[in-house]
């Protein structure tokens, strides 16, 4: 997350789409994720009173201040807002170009108010899909580990749900689209997260558009 960045989503859902060049070396640049962003979460957006020339312990206020808010603003959707926004986000990825020839999609499981992913989960596997969950490894990066409906998921350290240690892998490079879990967005497409840097770790080493 840029410290440069001034707005933020306050809409309350988290939800971000990352697509790799792993099929037809297209991409969804920043712009079209900001783009799906906004017709599933809303145009809301806060003002961050941010300064660039902030020290770092600064900025990690400002962001952890954010962070609070916009988690305490999604807590208190209702079921049916959020019901609402997962048929929207459904809606809007299945309008994507790519969305028919992506085969190898990475999604994550929805905590803490965060954007339901279930019935996406549901109309992926229906089309055939190969669906595949994060898996946190010693080094604090992730895998991805393939999901069968019938899998038996136990919780790491996090208590989230992960497939089993014998589950196959996927490399980064040869998902065709990733879901990431997040706290708000920027309108550049930047990220504010958890704060444990898993995802960034992750597709740090990517050379390929993202």
């Amino acid at each position: 997350l840029q410290s440069s960045s001034r707005y933020y989503v306050a809409g309350g859902f988290s939800f971000l789409l990352v697509s790799m060049s792993g099929f037809g070396r297209k991409a969804f640049y920043s712009p079209e994720a900001a783009t799906l962003n906004r017709r599933v979460q809303g145009q809301f957006c806060q003002r961050y009173a941010g300064n660039p020339f902030f020290s770092m312990t600064e900025a990690h206020r400002k962001k952890a201040q954010l962070r609070s808010t916009l988690q305490q603003r999604r807590r208190t959707l209702s079921p049916s807002a959020q019901h609402a926004a997962a048929q929207a986000l459904i809606n809007a990825v299945i309008d994507l170009p790519n969305w028919a020839s992506a085969q190898r999609i990475a999604l994550y499981l929805a905590a803490d108010g965060e954007i339901d992913t279930k019935p996406l989960e549901k109309v992926a596997r229906d089309q055939g899909k190969q669906l595949f969950l994060p898996v946190i490894n010693d080094d604090n990066s992730l895998s991805f580990a393939q999901w069968h409906a019938d899998d038996t998921l136990s919780n790491n350290r996090y208590k989230i749900p992960e497939p089993p240690a014998c589950a196959p892998r996927c490399a980064v490079s040869q998902l065709h689209i990733i879901f990431l879990p997040l706290v708000g967005w920027d309108l550049q497409g930047g990220r504010l997260g958890m704060g444990g840097g898993f995802y960034d770790r992750t597709l740090s080493g990517i050379s390929d558009p993202l």
